[in-house]
This record gives structure tokens, sequence and C-alpha cells, in this order.
């Protein structure tokens, strides 16, 4: 993983040291609570529905042992509500459940001393006091973590491919382009008050696995006839309120112009981008409303830029080397610990087929640990766990982890040997389910459990899917399949992407849910990007896991031997479904169903 240089970690102490200074101010009343919105912000602190939620980034999804164990002194010692304001906001939580009688579902007690780990591979807090933050902000700079880049309307944490480096199918390890592209976006001042949040992600596989085509810029690494390393240019994914699929502007970037060639684009984004309406700020509305026109921007601006301004932030190969240096391939070796599981066991069989990948160094495998089990909310690790993780990371991944935007977590450096030994202990901390890719491995953002901006909770449903599917015959029987769920139009749970996707609104103060069907990321399994299609009017949330259960139901009455869901889905067309899902309406309140 990258080791930070002295210049990275002096940066990220000073701006810890700046948020303190601004906080004390703030706490003295030098500065208003609208002058420092934007200073906790950049900071990666939000005012959320009941308290403060830190987002810390995590570039790249790459995490040291340290690091996690950092994180779980946090959740522990800091992610801790007054004991007046848990009661307060559970009462508001048993409020909203006692309103809709019959409408919705049970939801587990709001819980705290946790992480989230989220689809932009960062991890929130959602109950550190905001008196507490500039503590925290030193602590997370002690191991070089930081909240930079992970809020506000500038160039976002950047994102890859969490097999970026170790994969079978690598074409180009992105990481150091993507660290470049760090680097130089923290500092650029035209980045930090775009009109809207901007967000890149890189991938250097055959197969896309960080979902380009839904982000701002996607970029894919290639290589042309000669054999030179670029980029495909995506612009303008994205999801939200209007889903739309990136546009590929360039076919071939050659690798040392990335810099110049993004530049041109956040110019053209900058300066005609919508201020005025923040539903239509995002690059992707001006990319779709201009069409051929904004190409044609885009390359005069990088002509200008290139030709006129002599290319300043071309990459040159030093650089690069410079860089790429510091993604220190770690000192490897077993762990050599004994273990009494039988290797012919069905259990460990089925966990090797669903969570152990291949890896392009002999003798060894990656490995995926499951944060989607019962009692925990998707993604959800408890200052334990992730303090177990650093155990684990330290004995089996040569003491690193990665975040995977699925909301897992990856041991990058596993021995193929050491498998069983790793599968007993993960077993113990409740880490082995082997359900990734399965229905219960699903993409789940907070919600209106603790995110102001949603209309509706989404983890009460992502806990009864959990529960009513804890049968691993049957979800295996089911197959590979993407359930992704958000409680608002914002899409953090990146329901458009999902095979299934569940997406919370609002009717009169009352929870209610769109379904939407055949929606993809970009994956080998799933197809190129696409959004899902609605299946008609939006269903409360008690009628949700009924309305699953449904349509699964019509997929294995209707499947082909061997055919996966997605397929069926497209092979057979919408309809079936989409009658399935309607028909699973509880009757007394069908007619009260939001129209589509």
């Amino acid at each position: 993983m990258y080791q930070y240089t002295d210049f990275d970690k002096q940066f990220v102490k000073l701006r810890a040291q700046q948020f303190r200074d601004q906080l004390e101010r703030w706490q003295k009343g030098e500065l208003s609570d609208e002058q420092m919105l934007p200073l906790r912000l950049q900071n990666g602190w939000y005012i959320q529905r009941y308290a403060p939620m830190a987002r810390i980034a995590v570039p790249y999804g790459e995490i040291s042992s340290l690091q996690l164990r950092t994180l779980g002194h946090i959740a522990r010692e800091y992610d801790r509500p007054s004991p007046e304001l848990l009661a307060s906001a559970q009462a508001t939580q048993d409020a909203l459940e006692a309103s809709q009688p019959g409408a919705t579902l049970a939801a587990p007690a709001l819980q705290y001393g946790y992480g989230h780990f989220t689809t932009r591979t960062n991890c929130q807090f959602n109950w550190i006091p905001i008196t507490r933050a500039a503590d925290v902000m030193d602590l997370l700079a002690s191991v070089s973590m930081h909240g930079i880049q992970t809020s506000g309307n500038d160039i976002r944490n950047i994102t890859c491919d969490a097999w970026e480096g170790i994969a079978q199918d690598s074409i180009v390890d992105c990481r150091p382009f993507a660290e470049i592209t760090r680097q130089w976006s923290s500092l650029h001042p035209e980045f930090s008050y775009l009109p809207r949040k901007f967000k890149i992600a890189f991938n250097g596989a055959e197969e896309d696995r960080a979902a380009i085509g839904w982000y701002d810029i996607g970029l894919q690494a290639l290589k042309n006839d000669a054999g030179e390393v670029g980029f495909r240019v995506l612009v303008g994914g994205g999801m939200g309120r209007t889903p739309i699929v990136g546009s590929v502007v360039r076919e071939f970037l050659p690798w040392d112009q990335l810099l110049n060639y993004i530049e041109a684009i956040v110019r053209v984004y900058n300066g005609y981008g919508r201020r005025d309406n923040k539903w239509k700020a995002r690059i992707k509305i001006l990319v779709k409303s201009e069409g051929q026109a904004f190409i044609d921007a885009v390359e005069k601006e990088y002509q200008a830029i290139v030709e006129q301004d002599g290319a300043p932030h071309r990459i040159t190969q030093a650089e690069f080397d410079r860089v790429a240096s510091h993604f220190v391939i770690p000192e490897l070796k077993p762990a050599n610990l004994p273990s009494q599981v039988n290797p012919q066991g069905q259990l460990y069989q089925r966990w090797l087929a669903q969570n152990v990948r291949g890896h392009r160094l002999a003798g060894m495998k990656t490995v995926t640990l499951s944060f989607k089990r019962s009692g925990f909310a998707p993604g959800d690790a408890d200052a334990a766990t992730l303090e177990a993780l650093a155990e684990l990371a330290e004995q089996f991944s040569a003491s690193e982890a990665r975040l995977t935007h699925e909301q897992n977590l990856l041991l990058p450096w596993v021995f193929e040997s050491d498998l069983p030994a790793l599968y007993e202990a993960a077993r113990k901390l409740g880490l082995a389910q082997a359900n990734i890719g399965l229905l219960t491995d699903m993409i789940a953002c907070p919600g209106g459990d603790f995110c102001s901006l949603a209309n509706a909770r989404s983890l009460h449903i992502a806990h009864a899917v959990t529960e009513r599917y804890q049968d691993l015959d049957e979800l295996l029987d089911i197959g590979p399949i993407d359930l992704h769920m958000s409680g608002c139009i914002n899409s953090c749970g990146h329901h458009h992407s999902g095979h299934i996707g569940i997406l919370g609104v609002d009717k009169d103060g009352k929870e209610w849910y769109q379904v939407t069907l055949g929606g993809a990321d970009g994956t080998r399994l799933s197809g190129p990007s696409i959004g899902g299609k609605v299946v008609g009017p939006a269903f409360t949330a008690a009628e949700v896991p009924d309305v699953i259960e449904a349509v699964l139901q019509t997929y294995r009455k209707l499947r082909q031997p061997g055919e996966y869901f997605i397929d069926a889905l497209r092979r057979i067309g919408h309809d079936p479904f989409k009658q399935a899902a309607n028909g699973a309406r509880h009757p007394k309140l069908a007619e009260e169903a939001l129209p589509a």
C-alpha cells in the first residue's frame, strides 16, 4: 500500500491543527455556523439527523492494521452519544415507526461505537460530538488519515478497483495514477469550490469492478496496439435524481496527459455547470444537455492547455516513478498457524468458492471478509471487530487490508496455505459468511436512521432481508444477484445499478419505497452500466421483503438451467417480474401506493 511521505504526513497534521483552530474560534462565537460550514465539510464533518457524522477518507480503499486499530479506538472512545441524545433519537425513531402501523418493519435499536464502510471506501462515524472533533482529527493524523476530500463541492476521495495491482486480469496498476491525481487535486485552487461534488474512479483490470460508468469521470486503463499505456475517458456518469451512464469522450488518452485532460474537463464544468439548482449542478446534466458540444469544448480547452500553456501538468516518468515507489509490496511470509478446519468440509468449500479469489502472485489468494451479517447493518464494524480486523491483517495479510465499494473488507496478501487458519479465525469473529456476491451481500446506505438528507430508513429493510435469507442453500440456489438500497435520491446505496434496487421516498411524512429491476454496474456478471426500471407505484417497508421474494420466486420458476437472475430478466423481459412484484402488495395498503 501507499507509504506516506514526510510532506504527506506534515500536510495532514497541519490540516488537523488548522481545523482545531477553526473549531475553537467557532465555539467562541468568532465564526458563525455559516462560516464554519465549508470549513468542517472540507475536513469531512457533517451535522446529520441526530448528531455529527465524521467521514474518513481511505484512498483507493487501502488501509493498514495500525489505521484499523485507530478506527477501533475512535469507535470505542469517541463514537458515543450522551444518554439524553440517544434517548431522544430513539424516541424519534419509535414515533416514526408508530405513525405507520402495518406499513413498516420493526427496526433494531440505534447503535453506537462502530464505523461504517461506504460505497466510496470511506469510513463513517455517526455519533462523535463536534466538541471532540479536533481530538479525532489529531488521532487520525497520527496514522496518516484524514477527512480531506470526503465532503463538499470538490473532487471527492478518488476510488479504484479494490483488486488494483493484485488481480489476475490486471492491465495496469492504477493506484499510482490515482495517488498522483489525489495529491494534485487536493491542492488545486480551482477544484475547491465546484458547482457540485465531483467523483473520479479508476479501473486497471479487464473487468470493471470500480463501476466507472457511474462516475463524473471514469478512467479505464488500457494499452494500445503499440503497448503504450493510456486511458479510455468517460465523463458525466452519476446516479441521483437523473441516473446517467458516463459518455466516452476519449478512446485513448496517453497516461502522461491525465492531469491536463482532467483539468480541461473540470474547467469546462466549472465555467458552465449550473450553480442555481443543486439537482442540476452535477456535470452529468451539462454533458447530457450539451452532448457533442461539451466534448468539443473539453477538447478545445485541452488543446489550449497543451499548446498555449505548455502542458503544465504533464506527468513525467520521474514523477510517476517517485509516486509508484511509495506503493510498496510488503514483506510476505505465511502465518503457518494450526487449524482444525476440515479442508473438504462443505462450509469451508463454499467459503472458498464465494469469498476467495485468485492472485497475480503464485501461491497467494485474496480473501473478502463479509460485513453483511445478522445483528449489524451492511458495512458496519464495531470497535471490537475493527481491532480484531487489525489482528487478522497482521497475521494473514502483511498488516494490510482494503475496503471495497460493496462495503466489505479484502485481505490482499493471503498465502493459499493459510486459508484454513484464516477461515477458522474469521468464523470466530462472524466474518466468514460465504455470501459474497449473493443476495444478502447487499449494498445499503444508513438512510433515515442517521442521514438528514434521507427520505426513508433503509436499515430495517436490510435487517429483514438478511434474517429472511439465512439459508445458504437457498442463497446459492438463487445465485449471484446485486441488491442495492438507498434512503434517498442521492443514491449513496447505488440503487440504480442493482439487479434489484430499492429507493426510499417520502409521501406526506410516511416512508415508501420504489423498486427497480435490471440495473448494472459494469462487472462481468452484470454487463455494461445501466439504470434499473421502476416496477410500478411505491411500496411500504412492510411490503418490500415480500416484493423481493415474489420477484425471486418468479425467477426460480422461469429460469433456464444455470441461468443467473440478471440474464433471465433480460431474456424474459420485465413484465412477469413486475406482475409478481405488484402482486405482493398488502391489500389494505395497495390503494395508498404512491404513483410512480
